[in-house]
């Protein structure tokens, strides 16, 4: 790590107000509270905290270099920096301060509305198939090998996300497979980094509101924000509006699809493949390349995503082998997760909590022709009142039965969040009832099960808790399945021994005309 000041500063457009740059600084933080001995202090206005406020806190707390964006009277013996966004000096100079750790890596940005999860961990298989150590940064948190390191957004600060490329190249990570949300880009948490390749999955109506983006526009403008900052992007081609996303890039472009005759690489033949423990699809690939593949996640989307890894996996030089290997074994945590399957149903988990990734997943499981579809879900509290009644909508389109249930309710009651996605479900005449207890609800679609229904374990995910009133209790779909099923056989092993055996003697021969 570099702990020269002037020399974390060089590459900074800056102005002294005050102090001396020949000094060594600790580390590098945002928040006030975290500030120790010798640290540089970057005050960032925030949406809704305005850090140059906690400025005399960082310095009680041992800042001995603040970096501001708006003049403040700062009457302490420290050194003081002014530049114009706080938040891109904050992502300059965390990779200076780190030495640079994108540069020791392959990085692979990824951004679109559905699919950047599955598709990052299936580059991620992909790569350590073919031998190469990698590291991930995304909505599950990062990994770097097999490690597990929890995070707060999908897109972490740009200090977070720097420490995490040097931790990532210190421990022999090849490539880094990271989610980079719109968010992520329009509050510069990439900035100053040029990514080898950047991804476009897709793009619909999501993220808009208060403290996310005003309109449409702004969201698809800070997606496009990636293509200038990569080296070759890779674009769905199939997707809505990809030439707007694209439009003011700066790199290389690869085209993939299913349906576009102008992509590079394609996927064709596709057939939805039901096994034992194998919900899938097998499907051709064709242009830059000529293989067959399987991936056990159900789906077309499935195969986008298969697709947009293997166009990656090919330009990085991987054989196909590798790739085959890596896409019939490769399970997403809580990303249409088949939890459970026996003869008389398939349980599936998935993340799906809009409007676009429900109708996407809905429209997979139909390919499969299950017998009914059974949704268990809630929605989010504080957030858009339009995502519970589409919801409602498509889950009363397309299910049977839609089991209302718990989420994270955060600070709203859940019947009010009911009562919104009732609106969705009554606009499509869905069959719906109310257990609020999560598990209880699982418990009752499991138990009533028909032959040859899928059941949809709705919004949660790989989340592992469950968020109301500022608490998160600890909670896990696949281990609130698992219970329920050993419940529900343990019940049944019970009931089987409290019969009491009734002995027919066999009658005497001769008694039978």
């Amino acid at each position: 790590m570099i702990t020269k000041l002037k020399e974390i500063l060089k590459d900074l457009d800056y102005e002294l107000i005050k102090g001396n740059l020949d000094i060594n600084i600790k580390d590098v933080k945002d928040n006030s509270k975290k500030v120790q001995e010798g640290d540089l202090f970057i005050a960032i206005v925030g949406t809704e905290v305005d850090s140059h406020n906690y400025i005399p806190n960082a310095i009680e707390n041992g800042a001995k270099v603040i970096v501001i964006e708006k003049d403040v009277e700062i009457p302490e013996d420290v050194t003081v920096i002014k530049v114009k966004s706080s938040r891109k000096a904050l992502a300059k100079i965390s990779a200076a301060y780190f030495d640079f750790p994108a540069k020791k890596l392959t990085t692979i940005g990824i951004t679109g509305t559905c699919g950047k999860t599955s598709t990052s961990y299936i580059i991620k298989a992909i790569v350590e198939k073919a031998g190469f150590k990698s590291g991930i940064i995304g909505t599950i948190g990062a990994m770097i090998g097999d490690k597990k390191i929890e995070t707060h957004n999908t897109t972490p600060n740009a200090h977070e996300t720097q420490k995490l490329f040097y931790d990532m190249a210190e421990q022999g990570c090849k490539y880094v497979v990271m989610e980079v949300s719109s968010q992520g880009l329009k509050m510069d948490r990439v900035a100053g980094i040029e990514f080898d390749y950047g991804i476009f999955t897709n793009i619909s109506m999501d993220h808009i509101g208060p403290n996310e983006h005003e309109d449409y526009a702004d969201y698809i403008y800070c997606k496009s924000l990636l293509f200038t900052q990569c080296k070759t992007g890779i674009i769905n081609i199939d997707s809505e509006k990809y030439k707007e996303v694209i439009k003011n890039h700066t790199c290389k472009i690869i085209k993939y699809g299913i349906e576009s005759e102008d992509a590079d690489i394609k996927a064709g033949n596709i057939k939805f493949v039901a096994e034992n423990n194998f919900l899938g699809e097998q499907f051709d690939v064709i242009g830059e390349m000529n293989e067959t593949f399987r991936i056990d996640i159900p789906g077309k989307f499935s195969v986008y995503n298969a697709l947009c890894a293997i166009t990656v996996a090919h330009l990085l030089g991987i054989d196909a082998k590798s790739m085959k290997e890596a896409l019939e074994t490769i399970k997403v945590n809580g990303r249409m997760e088949l939890a459970s399957s026996n003869s008389t149903y398939k349980l599936i988990i998935d993340y799906a909590h809009n409007k676009d990734e429900i109708t996407n997943l809905m429209e997979a499981i139909s390919d499969y022709k299950p017998k009914r579809i059974i949704s268990i879900t809630g929605a989010g509290g504080n957030r858009a009142k339009k995502r519970r009644y589409d919801l409602g909508e498509v889950c009363g389109k397309w299910s049977s039965l839609t089991i209302l249930t718990n989420d994270n309710l955060r600070f709203e009651e859940m019947e009010a969040i009911h009562n919104d996605i009732i609106v969705g479900l009554n606009k499509s005449n869905g069959n719906y009832m109310i257990i609020k207890d999560r598990k209880e609800a699982i418990r009752y679609a499991v138990e009533n099960a028909q032959e040859g229904d899928m059941i949809l374990l709705l919004g949660k995910g790989h989340e592992n808790y469950l968020d109301i009133k500022g608490v998160k209790y600890p909670w896990s779909e696949k281990q609130a399945v698992i219970e329920v099923e050993q419940e529900l056989k343990e019940k049944m092993h019970k009931k089987s021994s409290n019969k009491k055996t009734i002995v027919i003697k066999p009658k005497k021969k001769g008694l039978y005309k």
